[in-house]
């Protein structure tokens, strides 16, 4: 005899299985997640909420970052973001120079900053100018 389908020919076909990232709508992994998190041994028992909310916050804030890299990136004519448009990009934000400020980025540089006093004087240009007055009266 022939099998259909697939089948064992005993009842319905299995139907595919729904994973927990789906569910939420989420691209981040709720499984391994919920993996890392019982390995972890951060407590005796993980409720089954807790490894979907974490996904979310990760997936979040991996968006906001590679959101402003990204944005960095274009600024500096660039089509693939490296790890200074990261750097740049996070140490713009002020909410997520909080959250990573004790981070180094390998490979991120400094932020661009030259101090006050090493900058010219604005005084050198007015003296040049009370030289050259006109001598009307």
């Amino acid at each position: 005899m022939a099998s259909t389908g697939g089948s064992t020919g005993r009842g319905k076909a299995r139907a595919k299985g729904v994973s927990k990232s789906m569910k939420a709508g989420l691209q981040f992994p709720v499984s391994r997640v919920a993996r890392n998190l019982r390995r972890g041994r951060y407590s005796q028992r993980i409720g089954g909420g807790a490894p979907v909310f974490l996904a979310a916050v990760i997936e979040y804030l991996a968006a906001e970052v590679l959101e402003l890299a990204g944005n960095a990136a274009r600024d500096n004519k660039r089509s693939r973001i490296i790890p200074r448009h990261v750097q740049l990009a996070v140490r713009n934000d002020e909410e997520l120079g909080k959250l990573l400020g004790r981070v180094t980025i390998a490979g991120g540089g400094v932020l661009p900053n030259i101090n006050q006093i090493l900058l010219p004087k604005k005084n050198a240009k007015t003296k040049a100018e009370a030289g050259t007055q006109s001598q009307e009266f």
